[in-house]
Formats: structure tokens, C-alpha cells, sequence
């Protein structure tokens, strides 16, 4: 049987597309296994899928000035032992790398014992965890166009992100019932990643009352950032986190509000969701989600707001906006070639493992 070997971590957006392939994998006969960190989201979020999961020793890899850089080192020498030790073991026909720093040890590590590997790069410009694995990787798989200009032309080629099957199967019915909507106004969906975005979440809230006349609104908020004051408003329901009646509130949404991670706007693509990108700010990010959300947005799929912009009046406005505009951004969406990327990295991890 044909092995292959998952590893990516430090964020939900290093493991969803993952979750996406294993059921693939697993009809086209692969045996799969995943290396990630020891506690990371990466172990809770391939608990449900019965992966054998390998923990590592992984430290993080940092651009600034911080006193771990002097034991963040000794950290990824330790996670490539452990690397080492689990590759000889499992030796798999493949690696396939979604990034994040508790990738570094398992790829260069691949690459000495001459495992093949692939990686996913989701945003416009590889991060720095990616750029150490490139030189040893076999073929990158990129998400816009324009990566495409940062990683040598005989390794690069664009696929899009893999999106979880289910969530194309969603019930708009029962994402109402979910929510406990009862009328038929529209519904806006407010998304602001795995650890919720409170810049967001409270603009959000304060535009409730414009909003609510208008608009039913599910707002997944973030792990401890639900206002409990909101609990009974009607029109408005608030979660934490939502698995598998995800698939349903996107179905029932009409327009979106989200951060513009790439994972987030992918699915949003592939669903054909108008949407209002909030971009994260460069002083608590490295700009990617910048990039990400002006490349939708000149793909005219997505309108955006800058996120140090961003008060009530120019929320309300823009979804308004988006709102009645919603068959212009899902033309454009449907004009978009990156709509079977599954099936394109399964093809390409097939020809990958049958050509060593």
C-alpha cells in the first residue's frame, strides 16, 4: 500500500486543507499518517479522522528579536531527531507539507532520507517556514497566480487550496433551524478565523442595530469572545466555534464578513459566497492576508475593508453594498479556473509517488 506522510501546523489554516484530502487519499488506497507539533490545533483538529498522529519538538521561527531565538533553535534540532526517528520508521512514499514551523524538521529531514515532497503554499508570498523547505521540495502548489512569481518556474504550479467536500453539502433549512431564524430576511455571516477577530466582532455588534432590520446575522465569534448580554437578541445568534453545521450556515448565508486568510477566502470562492474581506493589519501580521484580499478583490470577487479603517458606518455601508451587488462577485466567481483544486493535488501526489 502507498503511504503518505501529512504534516503542517500552528494554525487552523495549516491543517483544513488536509482534512480535506484524507478521505481522497484514502479511496485512491493511501496509507496515511501525520507528523505536527505535541499540543498544537493540529492534533485536535485530525483527532476526528483517525490519522496515526506523530508529536514533534518544533520551535518557532521568527523574523524580530525575542529571547526563545536562542532556545527555538536547539527546539528544531531536537523536532528533526524526532523526525528522522519516525521517518525510518513509517518511510513513506511521500511527503506533503502544508507549512507552518513544525513542517521545517519533517521536510529537510524527508529530504536526507530522499522522500519526495510536496508542499501548499495558501498565501501570495511563501512564508518563512516555506521559503526554508522550497529548495528541498519537489513541487510547489501554489493558491493566486501571482505566487507563482516568487518559486522557480520548474517547481511551481498553480492549484488553489482543497476545500472539505461536506461543505458544499450544506442545508440552508437547517442552518436556519441551527440558528433559530424564523423569518425569511437574508442572512450575513460573520467569520473571523479560528481565534475570532474582536476588532471585528465588535464593530459587528455595535452595527446590530442597523443590521438586525435588515439581516438575520450568525456571528462565529472566537473561542471566549461571545457577549453574553446578545444571548437572546433576535436575529443575532453568536458561536464560539461551529464544525459540523458549518456547511449549513454557509448554505443559508447570503453575504459574508471574514478575515482574508487563504483558506477562509477559498472556501468562500469555491462556494460562491459574495463576501467582505477585513484583512488583518501588518502590525499583527506579515501582510499576507493584505495581499490575499487584494488579489480577490481584483479578481472581482470580494469587496474589502482595511482593518484600520473599519467603524460602523463603513461596515453597514459595504455589506449593504455587497448585499445588493451579490450576482456580479458570483459571476466572477464562477468565471475562476481554481474550482477543482482537490482533484488537481491528488492527480499530482499520484504522479509524484508513481514516478519514484
Amino acid at each position: 500500500m502507498k503511504k503518505l506522510c501529512l504534516t503542517g501546523g500552528g494554525t487552523a489554516g495549516h491543517v483544513t486543507p488536509h482534512l480535506a484530502l484524507i478521505p481522497k487519499l484514502r479511496e485512491r488506497g493511501y496509507e496515511i499518517f501525520y507528523i505536527g507539533s505535541y499540543d498544537g490545533i493540529e492534533k485536535r483538529l485530525i483527532a476526528d479522522f483517525d490519522v496515526p498522529y506523530y508529536g514533534i519538538s518544533t520551535g518557532k521561527l521568527r523574523r524580530y528579536f525575542d529571547p526563545q531565538n536562542f532556545s527555538d533553535p536547539f527546539r528544531v534540532l531536537k523536532g528533526c531527531r524526532e523526525a528522522m526517528k519516525i521517518l525510518r520508521k513509517e518511510r513513506p512514499d511521500l511527503i506533503f507539507s502544508k507549512g507552518g514551523f513544525v513542517s521545517v524538521p519533517v521536510v529537510r529531514t524527508a529530504a536526507l532520507l530522499k522522500i519526495p515532497c510536496i508542499l501548499h503554499e495558501s498565501d501570495m508570498t511563501p512564508g518563512l517556514a516555506n521559503k526554508i523547505c522550497i529548495p528541498v521540495a519537489k513541487t510547489v502548489c501554489c493558491n493566486f497566480p501571482e505566487t507563482l512569481a516568487h518559486i522557480s518556474a520548474d517547481k511551481a504550479i498553480l492549484t488553489g487550496t482543497p476545500i472539505r467536500e461536506e461543505l458544499r453539502n450544506g442545508d440552508p433549512a437547517q442552518g436556519r433551524e441551527f440558528c433559530g431564524f424564523k423569518d425569511d430576511k437574508p442572512v450575513l455571516m460573520v467569520i473571523g478565523g479560528s481565534s475570532g477577530a474582536q476588532a471585528i466582532n465588535e464593530v459587528v455588534r455595535e452595527a446590530l442595530p442597523e443590521l438586525l432590520p435588515r439581516f438575520n446575522v450568525v456571528h462565529i465569534c472566537g473561542k471566549e469572545k461571545m457577549d453574553n448580554l446578545m444571548l437572546t437578541m433576535d436575529g443575532y445568534k453568536q458561536f464560539e466555534y461551529v464544525k459540523s453545521e458549518l456547511k449549513d450556515l454557509f448554505a443559508m448565508a447570503d453575504v459574508v464578513v471574514s478575515r482574508a486568510g487563504a483558506n477562509a477566502i477559498c472556501e468562500l470562492l469555491a462556494l460562491r459566497k459574495a463576501n467582505i474581506l477585513i484583512p488583518l493589519p501588518l502590525k499583527s501580521s506579515r501582510g499576507d492576508q493584505i495581499l490575499n484580499a487584494q488579489s480577490f478583490a481584483q479578481q472581482g470577487f470580494s469587496e474589502v475593508i482595511d482593518n484600520d479603517e473599519l467603524d460602523e458606518r463603513i461596515l453597514v455601508d459595504k455589506i449593504l453594498d455587497v448585499y445588493e451587488r451579490r450576482d456580479t462577485f458570483i459571476e466572477a466567481m464562477n468565471r475562476s479556473n481554481q474550482h477543482e483544486a482537490t482533484e488537481t493535488i491528488l492527480d499530482l501526489i499520484d504522479q509524484t509517488v508513481g514516478k519514484e
